[in-house]
């Protein structure tokens, strides 16, 4: 499983999704826990929305190892930091 956060670094949500990152790291690392955080304006960044037909940023996404899309959630509010979680810890024990 991993986590994947897609969002423009020079935004009016910037922020938030940077203290959003820290923090999610802090409360809840762990082995086998993998977080990618991408921009916008990078290739990567561009190809991981557009894979998965995204359209808003900033995207939170749980995907499957095979690249499947477990969660999304899409826009400026933020999920909080237990749903995102909750979610990750579960879809790993499928």
């Amino acid at each position: 499983m991993r986590l994947c956060i897609v969002y423009k670094p020079n935004s009016d949500s910037a922020r938030s999704v940077e203290t959003f990152v820290h923090d999610f790291e802090r409360l809840h690392e762990g082995v086998g826990r993998r977080m990618e955080v991408l921009s916008t304006e990078t290739r990567d960044g561009s190809a991981q929305l557009s894979i998965y037909d995204i359209y808003e940023t900033p995207a939170i996404m749980v995907l499957a190892d095979d690249g499947r899309m477990m969660q999304c959630w899409t826009g400026p509010t933020l999920p909080l930091m237990d749903e995102v979680a909750s979610y990750f810890y579960t879809s790993q024990t499928q």
